[in-house]
Parts: C-alpha cells; structure tokens; sequence
C-alpha cells in the first residue's frame, strides 16, 4: 500500500529541514512506501544570492543560495524525511556516497549515508578547497583539499546531521545527515520524497 503525505512548512532556519513522518498506517503485507511533498506554508520569502569574491574564473561573480529553496510549487528542495520510530540498521550502500565540490559549491547539497559508511569528499573544480564539519558524535574535519587532490575519503560512524563548509570559499555549505536506519529520503526540486520498504503498521 503507498500512502502520500503533504508537509507544510512556514519557515526554515537550516539549509536542511528534518522532517518526520508519523502515525501512519501502513495495512498491506508486506513492505510499503510513504510518498509525499514538502511545501512551503505562505508567501516564500525572495531567492537570495550570494557575492562570490575568490576564484571567480571557476566559481563565477555570484551563486544562488542553497539555505532555503523553493519552488514554484511552493515545494521545498533539499528537506530531510525520516519514518519515526524505524528500527534495524540501514543496508549498505551499492555505491560509495559521494559529496562534490563543483562550481564552488557542494553538490549534491544534502546526502544520506548511514552509520558507519564512508564518503568520498571529491574535488571537481581543480581549485584549492577546504573540507571543515561541525559535528558532535563525530570526530570534526578540517582539512584543505588543493587541485591535485581530487578525492578524499572520510568515515562517519554515529547517526547525527553534520554541517560542511569549506573556509576558502565561506558561501559553500553542506550537509551530510548520518542515518540510524534506512527510512530517510531527500526531496527533490519539487519537494516529492518517497519512503521505500516501510514495514507493514502504524507509523
């Protein structure tokens, strides 16, 4: 059975918005999906758009900023959504997640790894960047990731939502958020997520 959810937001102050679904029933036997948008509730304040002063042969003169997107729609990018209450520990990935530094900016700008799984910090703009999180239950990063080294590989061991900047180019920001499970999706430009392999009952 797939159930749709709308969630309605009036204002944000993170780039990325954890949002949690609950108490929905969930009958087929067998595993499910929960579908659903994010949107923003009311007028959407204006895009901004952020000065770039370094490196502008590679990162431009100016860049959208990424702390509040929202669509057309009113459907909001980049909102985390996990299912309360999920238990048992998330698969390994097929692929290795990846974070890009491209264009001057973290791409994509949120991911979802799980507990324990390694990432790989890419460097695509053959510039000097800077990988610095911002974390609690995770050892903190700050290392600098010149042109020629265009791939560096961290770990993150305990759930949590780890924000990423790099110091040389102050406007670039990220997020990693470190799953406890495997109930979380991402969504997309119009603010569509989907939950797959929601066990059957009230969630």
């Amino acid at each position: 059975m797939m159930r749709h959810w709308t969630v309605a937001l009036c204002a944000l102050g993170l780039a990325a918005a954890l949002v949690w679904a609950g108490s929905t029933p969930v009958t087929a036997q067998g595993a499910g999906s929960i579908v659903g948008e994010v949107k923003f509730s009311g007028t959407p304040p204006a895009a901004k758009m952020v000065k770039v002063n370094k490196d502008t042969q590679v990162c431009g003169s100016d860049k959208p900023s990424e702390e509040l997107v929202v669509g057309a729609n009113k459907g909001i990018k980049n909102a985390v959504v996990s299912l309360a209450g999920a238990k048992g520990p998330a698969p390994k990935p097929a692929q290795k997640p990846a974070l890009d530094q491209k264009g001057c900016q973290f791409t994509p700008h949120v991911i979802v790894v799980p507990a324990g799984a390694e990432v790989d910090i890419l460097n695509s703009d053959g510039i000097l960047h800077n990988i610095h999180t911002f974390s609690s239950a995770n050892a903190a990063i700050n290392k600098a990731q010149p042109k020629f080294k265009k791939v560096m590989t961290e770990k993150f061991d305990k759930p949590e939502i780890v924000k990423v900047q790099c110091d040389v180019h102050g406007w670039m920001q990220g997020w990693i958020v470190v799953g406890a499970h495997a109930s979380y999706a991402v969504s997309d430009d119009s603010g569509a997520f989907k939950l797959d392999n929601v066990p059957p009952g009230k969630h």
